[in-house]
């Protein structure tokens, strides 16, 4: 008898993504044997090759946002010949919730969503308020319920993800960076909006206490095309001849999951290449401004989350309706430094 056959339809966002594998240790402990493919879309692909529980990611063809039935419709028949027994649907849509139904999936497992009677047959509902993403995610591997415990989220498992040597090696050599000198990684960007981002001069600053503590440190500027210009912007304020390497936008992210890997910590704010970071267990300092920081944390064995948690927040606002940004501006270099120094390994200059 052959292996029972489990697709994962993957959330939208990298740290999404990232939180939601927990989900697929949950499917593996319950099935053992079982195949499981994640089917994503290619930004979000990497996430899913560095999963262990994956046998082959599949990527949507799909355009954002639109329903392309038709192409829905010849992609399922693609997905029915590979004999499905089960899929589980992260993304909250009806579009994505038509393929397993049209694919002929018998069991379809996911969250109300919109209009998707029929389409979903195991149908969960969402705790009022919400429950943390991981945990969010992590509940489809159960019966539904009506409500998830704390003592149920303590016990589950944390995202975990892997980077081979080899990859690390690689981009050392690609980018220049020196094995045999420290790295610290810094991640100024965030998908959402500008509202998320810590200053750039606030990240120089933390940079200079670094590079005080430790001239042989390398600092990696981590992040999409679009954090170029932030990055650009930490860089130059740090001290000539300081090993600063602005890799925004000229590594994949397949690469920015090796440069964490090998990274002795990790800085960013609420972004997709924090829960990277929390997934390859690095030590990391975590920056939240208009998200709520127990909703999305970081579970690395070493991990701070720094929240001014001023009364305005967490606001949830892609920019700052207030105009001011405190929640970001007022979290000074000085407070995370608190939090990073412990956390970095003394170093033989």
């Amino acid at each position: 008898m052959s292996a029972p056959r489990i697709l994962v339809i993957s959330p939208n966002w990298i740290g999404d993504a990232v939180m939601a594998q927990p989900l697929l240790q949950l499917l593996r402990a319950d099935h053992p044997d079982a195949v499981i493919d994640v089917l994503a879309p290619p930004a979000v692909s990497p996430v899913w090759r560095h999963a262990a529980e994956v046998a082959e990611v599949l990527e949507t063809p799909f355009r954002h946002g639109a329903l392309q039935l038709k192409q829905r419709w010849k992609y399922a028949r693609l997905l029915k010949r590979r004999g499905y027994a089960a899929a589980y649907i992260l993304p909250n849509t009806i579009k994505y919730a038509l393929i397993p139904w049209l694919a002929g999936i018998r069991r379809r497992v996911g969250y109300k969503g919109e209009s998707r009677h029929g389409l979903i047959n195991i149908m969960h509902h969402d705790e009022t308020p919400p429950r943390p993403m991981v945990a969010f995610y992590a509940a489809l591997a159960a019966a539904p319920v009506a409500e998830q415990g704390a003592a149920a989220r303590a016990a589950l498992p944390r995202p975990k993800l892997v980077v081979s040597a080899a990859q690390i090696a690689a981009v050392g050599e690609r980018t220049g960076i020196a094995a045999a000198r420290p790295l610290v990684a810094f991640a100024p960007g965030a998908e959402f909006g500008g509202a998320k981002r810590w200053p750039a001069r606030h990240f120089a600053g933390l940079a200079q206490a670094i590079l005080a503590r430790d001239p042989s440190t390398q600092i990696a500027l981590l992040g999409s095309p679009k954090d170029q210009e932030a990055c650009a912007e930490v860089a130059a304020a740090l001290p000539a001849g300081a090993a600063v390497f602005n890799l925004a936008g000229v590594t994949s992210l397949a690469e920015a999951f090796a440069l964490i890997a090998r990274s002795a910590a990790v800085v960013a704010n609420d972004s997709g290449l924090l829960h990277i970071a929390s997934a390859l267990n690095r030590p990391v300092v975590a920056l939240y401004g208009p998200t709520d920081p127990d909703h999305a944390p970081p579970f690395s064995d070493l991990a701070a989350s720094i929240s001014l948690r001023l009364d305005c927040s967490p606001c949830k606002q892609r920019e700052c309706p207030l105009g001011h940004q405190d929640c970001m501006v007022k979290m000074t270099p000085q407070l995370v430094w608190q939090s990073l120094q412990p956390m970095l390994p003394v170093f033989a200059v």
